[in-house]
């Protein structure tokens, strides 16, 4: 089985995320992207996280996310890159459309979470 090169985004390309990507923060040094939900309850949460599974494995590009009652962090980052990609964007959208269907309201994180 051959794998796709990947191609990390450019700084260029990261400098208009914050305007196309308004709810996400950029990590790690410019490598990864961050998001905070919070939903009505943990079944909610569940059903959000059960969407974008879904979606996850058939594009076979997955978060690293975590989840607590009706909390959800969402860490987006393209290791073979070692930093984001198209796939990184193109999951982030999804999520975005995920988390408004399911009513996920953006949170920032605590400055002590890390």
């Amino acid at each position: 089985m051959t794998t796709a090169l990947v191609t990390r985004l450019t700084a260029d390309d990261l400098k208009g995320l914050k305007k196309s990507l308004p709810d996400w923060d950029l990590t790690s040094g410019d490598t990864a992207l961050e998001r905070h939900l919070q939903f009505k309850d943990f079944r909610a949460a569940w059903a959000f996280m059960t969407e974008v599974a879904h979606y996850a494995e058939a594009v076979d590009h997955h978060p690293e996310w975590s989840n607590v009652y009706n909390r959800v962090a969402i860490h987006l980052t393209t290791h073979d890159a070692k930093g984001l990609t198209e796939k990184d964007l193109k999951l982030a959208r999804f999520i975005n459309g995920a988390a408004a269907e399911h009513q996920g309201d953006t949170v920032h994180a605590s400055p002590n979470h890390s």
